[in-house]
């Protein structure tokens, strides 16, 4: 009976099917969390890179706007998704480089996320309104150095990037100037166009429409090398003599941290592909971004230059935010 028993399981046995194997990643459609309203320079970096990493994945990769609290509750929903490559997310400056060095992120970026890729970088102007009694960066430091505690910049908020980048400016050039934070950038700037500050620092994006406009002057740039999106802007390094000045907000593609290694890199080699694309690099620079392709490990030792060098000028500048 027992062999009786034996012989008729066995087809059963040999009817069974094999163990279901994983499905390729990806085998459904993704979606990147943008950590900002539509619009913002981050959404529109965002949704480029959707758009070619669907194309080069074979897959839908779908943008999602989860706003609020500076970049940090969208950054906080990447960080708690599972670590499967179908959540990645629209990284910047902002919610990485800056937020959690104040104490305000609820995520350390360098336990909680893995860099995917580098997409580029966007260079801030130096602006004032037409009229104002400097005409060039030299003369303007040389204004400003004379006049101490008398001039006044704005900026999108205490602790943004664009305040550190003023406040390294001025600790830079020997500056002491009065600041005036504002509830986000077209704030900041139309209070210099209407002569209520003196001056700011802001991103390419924000500032060409006005400096073509002539609402805006600028003295030149924030990074270290003329820029093909800034033409006729000089670098303040030069302008400004101030050697090394070299400084900007990047922008990037992150994911869960303990997101597989394999698929990390095929989602950069998929950014590789798509940063490579003439029509790709030309959508970036319409929207003030200047393509700056660095995978994987290369993000990783920028972003920690770039925590590195934010900090410091958070300590000089004794900045705090309430």
């Amino acid at each position: 009976m027992q062999r009786r028993h034996l012989l008729l399981a066995t087809p059963a046995l040999l009817a069974t099917p094999a163990l279901a194997q994983p499905a390729p990643w990806p085998s459904r459609p993704l979606r990147i969390v943008i950590p900002w309203p539509p619009g913002q320079a981050t959404d529109l970096a965002g949704r480029i890179s959707a758009q070619f990493l669907a194309e080069d994945l074979g897959q839908n990769v779908v943008p999602e706007n989860r706003a609020g609290a500076g970049g940090m509750i969208g950054t906080e929903a990447v960080v708690k998704a599972a670590p499967d490559g179908y959540t990645i997310l629209a990284a910047s400056s902002g919610p990485i480089s800056i937020n959690p060095l104040f104490g305000r992120a609820n995520y350390n970026p360098e336990r909680d996320l893995a860099p995917v890729a580098m997409l580029g970088m966007s260079a801030y102007s130096l602006v004032v309104k037409p009229g104002f009694p400097a005409r060039n960066a030299a003369e303007f430091v040389a204004l400003l150095k004379a006049n101490p505690g008398k001039y006044t910049f704005s900026s999108s908020g205490t602790g943004a990037t664009t305040h550190l980048i003023v406040e390294l400016f001025n600790i830079r050039a020997g500056i002491q100037a009065v600041h005036v934070p504002f509830s986000g950038s077209a704030p900041s700037l139309t209070a210099v166009v209407a002569g209520q500050v003196d001056y700011t620092i802001e991103t390419l994006a924000a500032t060409g429409p006005m400096i073509r406009g002539g609402q805006l002057k600028s003295f030149g740039i924030s990074v270290d090398r003329e820029s093909p999106l800034a033409p006729g802007q000089p670098p303040l390094s030069r302008e400004a003599n101030l050697p090394g000045f070299d400084v900007g907000s990047w922008f990037g593609i992150m994911a869960p941290a303990a997101t597989p290694r394999p698929i990390l890199e095929r989602l950069a080699a998929g950014v590789q592909h798509g940063l490579a694309k003439p029509e790709v690099r030309d959508r970036f620079a319409s929207v003030g971004i200047e393509v700056d392709d660095r995978p994987l490990d290369a993000f990783a030792t920028y972003l920690k230059a770039q925590k590195d060098s934010f900090a410091n000028i958070i300590r000089t500048a004794d900045i705090k935010v309430e």
